[in-house]
């Protein structure tokens, strides 16, 4: 079983619900709903079909929305793209509305001309098209093409080294986090947020929309963000997201790879859940196999302790979408193997936090000495296997709960299999012996097994693990 979550975006090729329920059993654990792309009828058709799939199947699924975040575009042209033209020069103004052409076009983000001077680089389309600012007049951003090609209409635009004001809560975010709360979602991603207020500011949004659940993931993608905030961000998040994209474009591309190690050991070191993405199975858009690269991609980020590994275009429109995600799911399980386990040097200068913390610990630790099949946790809120979830110990966690919304949430957290049982017991010794009778029925328990077991004193009490015991089914 792999311990490794798998995250799958939404669209024409994943929505059709049989499609939905070979995902899930292929291995996806969290589906993606991305909010630059659709509209909120048809973002609530996908949650309703995920929802009917997930319970028909008794699995745990949860599902992120993703916000669309402040865009910078340009708008579209008269013949749906253009050639740019190396040395020769384009207009980008913030105030023109009629259709492109090769000479000038319109761009969407009217500050982009007190966001920019005489010799910035701006990187166009996902940095395939590079243009130098030679001045600014006005609304008016005059350039030089470096890097020239097709630019279609709506592409993308990025200031290479960052510095871009837009704030990372757009109107249209603002109306998508509403949705988002009427919908019960599990998970919140912010795009480009470049400090801490950012993300407090969306988890307020979120709260007065009627959402005090929902887990927000702030997406890495600002300069500012890596270099200048990056603590603040994963101390003020519930998880961060290597965005390798965007976050490729304004940094440039060889920085990437060390900065998502580092962003993967900060989130374990925090306590945060981790998510790596962007073109992690791209060839499998169009063809039935991976490459070896991304192969050792998706295996290393695994290695690197990732929480979840994500696919966007491969799932949302690619061509095997199903052949992506067994993929994945594969190479998950064979590289979670390789993982090296020292539980003795994760506690030595490890300070707790709390007693759910001290618990898990605890419960992490005594498990691994005594070599123990599985460590059961009974759980209301899914906070203690949050905690136990943060150390890479190889041993499986089976999280038993009785709320629906906490075995969705759960679905996130690296190594924890959720259940969902409603108990009628009221002592939690009884409530303890119906979870793993319950984990016996289903043959995940056997006979002679040695387990840890951690719990409250008092039943379904949220946050209210304070205890563990050893047992033998």
């Amino acid at each position: 079983m792999k311990q490794t979550k798998i995250i799958a975006t939404m669209g024409p090729a994943s929505s059709d619900p049989k499609m939905i329920e070979q995902l899930i059993n292929a291995g996806v654990d969290v589906f993606r709903l991305n909010f630059s792309h659709g509209n909120h009828t048809d973002h609530a058709t996908n949650i309703i079909n995920v929802r009917k799939v997930a319970a028909k199947l008794s699995k745990p699924v949860a599902i992120m929305g993703d916000l669309q975040g402040p865009k910078i575009r340009v708008s579209k042209f008269a013949e749906n793209k253009v050639e740019l033209i190396n040395n020769q020069t384009i207009v980008l103004d913030t105030a023109y509305t009629d259709l492109g052409n090769k000479d000038i076009v319109g761009v969407d983000y009217a500050n982009l001309a007190n966001d920019v001077v005489s010799g910035d680089t701006l990187l166009l389309d996902d940095g395939k098209i590079t243009l130098k600012v030679i001045d600014v007049d006005g609304s008016k951003i005059n350039c030089k093409i470096i890097q020239g090609g097709i630019l279609k209409n709506n592409k993308g635009i990025n200031k290479l080294g960052g510095g871009l004001t837009a704030p990372a809560l757009t109107e249209k975010d603002l109306e998508d986090i509403k949705f988002i709360a009427t919908q019960n979602l599990d998970y919140v991603a912010i795009s480009f947020p470049k400090d801490a207020a950012d993300v407090q500011l969306a988890r307020l949004k979120l709260a007065e929309a009627g959402s005090s659940r929902a887990q927000i993931i702030s997406k890495m993608e600002r300069t500012e963000a890596v270099f200048q905030n990056i603590l603040e961000i994963v101390k003020a998040s519930d998880g961060v997201m290597v965005a390798r994209g965007d976050l490729a474009v304004e940094v440039g591309e060889a920085l990437v790879p060390g900065l998502q190690k580092k962003l993967v050991r900060l989130c374990r070191k925090h306590h945060k859940i981790s998510i790596v993405a962007t073109q992690m199975l791209e060839s499998m858009i169009e063809a039935p196999v991976a490459t070896r690269a991304e192969v050792s991609d998706i295996a290393n980020a695994v290695l690197d302790g990732t929480d979840a590994v994500m696919l966007s275009a491969e799932t949302a429109s690619g061509n095997f979408p199903l052949q992506a995600v067994e993929t994945m799911a594969r190479v998950c399980a064979e590289a979670e193997k390789m993982a090296d386990v020292d539980l003795e040097s994760k506690f030595v200068h490890e300070k707790f936090a709390n007693t759910q913390q001290t618990i898990a610990m605890a419960a992490l630790f005594s498990a691994y000495h005594l070599e123990c099949k599985a460590i059961v946790a009974l759980t209301a809120s899914g906070s203690i296997a949050r905690w136990l979830s943060r150390v890479i110990s190889g041993i499986p966690i089976y999280a038993v709960t009785n709320s629906i919304e906490s075995f969705q949430t759960m679905a996130m957290y690296r190594g924890v299999s959720p259940f969902f049982l409603k108990h009628k017991a009221t002592e939690s010794s009884e409530h303890a012996k119906e979870a793993y009778d319950f984990l016996h029925r289903q043959q995940i328990l056997h006979d002679g097994d040695m387990i840890i077991v951690t719990m409250g004193e008092k039943v379904a009490k949220v946050g209210g693990t304070n205890s563990l015991k050893v047992v033998t089914i």
